[in-house]
């Protein structure tokens, strides 16, 4: 998926300066929670043996989608499109079938514009015979989705949000670009994407977020998020000028601003279990894994806040 390590540790003063975005001061929202043991039993279900590994195309990959469609309903979240219920299947450019799962929550001042909130839940199946549990990757990311949803339905954002369960991410961003060529909403209402991918297992408490480098407009929320964090959120692995490496092609985010719509990535570093049969729910870093799912939701709820700051951008780079 990824590779390591350049970071820079973000300012977080929020002053607001004439000629630049405006945040929220950090007293004036209070603390977001989770529900915990939600959270982490839909980890543990999406990565359960039962779902053998979650690839795409396969009977495990139905069965996590499945649940997700389930989940989705049972956190209250509407259909999206002309769609009866969540699932929107795609064909893959190799003939394989894949789908998405959609599901939305509409804004209540202006529900015409979209915040997409995304994580693939597929992982790399079965090989010779062992499964790819993939906890970490990204069964993290896909029961985030869940718990965020269920946040947003309970303190209903001023932005409609749409949250997408991308298939086929492992197989080349498969799922996440079908959706951006024939989105279930108008594409010009798409304002921006959140992506989450690997948010699970880390142990020096950091949590990186990539896109600012690129998408400067979007730097101040951020900070302001960064400093009533529960985690080290951290900026960097965007290649030059610092060098090092970058996140920008690595998962989903990246077919959304190949459609020039503006995008952040949310994830930890690779680590020793990244595709190996030992990325499993009992080796997540729980504490560390509750207090990310809060953070992510915590921006959301930033960039939602100050979306008209911002709205109608386009990625030109």
């Amino acid at each position: 998926m990824r590779r390591t390590c350049v970071l820079v540790v973000l300012a977080a003063l929020c002053l607001h300066v004439p000629g630049q975005a405006q945040t929220t001061p950090r007293a004036a929202l209070p603390a977001i929670t989770v529900d915990r043991e939600a959270l982490l039993g839909d980890l543990r279900a999406l990565s359960a043996d039962e779902m053998q590994g979650r690839k795409m195309g396969t009977a495990g990959g139905e069965r996590a989608r499945a649940y997700l469609a389930a989940r989705f309903r049972d956190a209250g979240l509407l259909t999206a499109g002309n769609r009866s219920g969540y699932v929107f299947p795609f064909t893959a450019p190799d003939g394989r079938p894949g789908a998405n799962v959609v599901g939305r929550i509409a804004g209540t001042r202006q529900p015409g514009a979209f915040i997409v909130v995304s994580a693939h839940y597929d992982h790399v199946g079965v090989k010779n015979g062992q499964i790819y549990n993939g906890a970490d990757d990204n069964a993290s990311g896909a029961a985030a989705l869940v718990a965020i949803a269920q946040y947003f339905r309970a303190h209903p954002p001023q932005h409609s949000l749409l949250f997408a369960a991308f298939d086929g991410e492992e197989d080349g961003l498969l799922g996440s670009s079908a959706f951006v060529r024939a989105p279930p909403v108008d594409p010009e209402s798409i304002a921006i994407n959140i992506n989450i991918d690997m948010i699970g297992r880390e142990d020096r408490n950091r949590l990186f977020v990539v896109g600012t480098r690129r998408q400067p407009f979007l730097a101040p929320y951020i900070a302001a998020v960064a400093e009533r964090a529960p985690v080290r959120l951290l900026t960097g692995h965007e290649g030059a000028p610092a060098g090092g490496d970058d996140w920008t092609r690595d998962s989903d985010h990246y077919a959304f601003l190949t459609a020039g719509i503006p995008a952040l990535y949310f994830g930890v570093e690779d680590e020793r279990q990244l595709h190996r049969p030992t990325d499993d729910y009992d080796t997540i870093t729980y504490p560390f894994y509750v207090s990310a799912v809060e953070t992510i939701t915590d921006a959301i709820r930033e960039i939602d806040l100050h979306l008209d700051d911002f709205a109608g951008k386009r990625n030109r780079s």
